[in-house]
């Protein structure tokens, strides 16, 4: 899941720009459920954030985890920043502010969704496109079992992700514990 933070001078940006960037950063990333791309915007005060040791009051700084997906090659690198230059070029350089990010890239396998393992890229649960996020049974969430399953709420469900095609009725099914 790429997770951005932005910390940026308080007024920056209205709420609607706020909205705006986020949906232009997931669409950056089309070949990935859209809820798996998270972006925090923090407003940072004049007298809070510091460049060379002086107040700058005209500077976004761009934090980015990668853990769905790594960049493996170094054109993509480049295409990538570039693409996102262009995408937030309009709410940042164009209004006159100076601003820097980096990438971080998590490994795939220290990640999970409210304590549950993704489906690992390139296999055909990964493909499917089917995952979801929601309070679901516990017999719908990846086949877990009972040493393994999430903690259950006040109506026997659990707050988890899961892929969408397994659960009741469905092939590959199993009942609850």
């Amino acid at each position: 899941m790429p997770l951005w933070k932005i910390y940026h001078p308080e007024n920056a940006f209205s709420d609607e720009d706020k909205q705006a960037i986020a949906q232009r950063i997931t669409a950056v990333y089309g070949d990935l459920p859209r809820f798996y791309v998270g972006v925090v915007f923090e407003a940072v005060a004049r007298t809070s954030f510091f460049i060379g040791g002086e107040p700058a009051d005209d500077f976004v700084r761009i934090s980015v985890d990668h853990i769905a997906r790594q960049i493996r090659d170094e054109e993509t690198k480049t295409r990538f920043l570039e693409g996102v230059r262009r995408q937030l070029s309009p709410f940042i350089a164009d209004r006159g502010l100076r601003w820097e990010m980096h990438v971080d890239e998590t490994p795939f396998s220290l990640w999970s969704i409210q304590g549950l393992r993704p489906p690992v890229p390139g296999t055909p649960e990964g493909r499917s496109g089917a995952w979801t996020i929601g309070p679901l049974p516990l017999r719908t969430c990846l086949h877990l079992s009972a040493a393994t399953a999430p903690p259950t709420g006040s109506r026997g469900r659990s707050a988890g992700a899961r892929f969408a095609g397994s659960g009741p009725g469905r092939p590959g099914s199993r009942p609850p514990p």
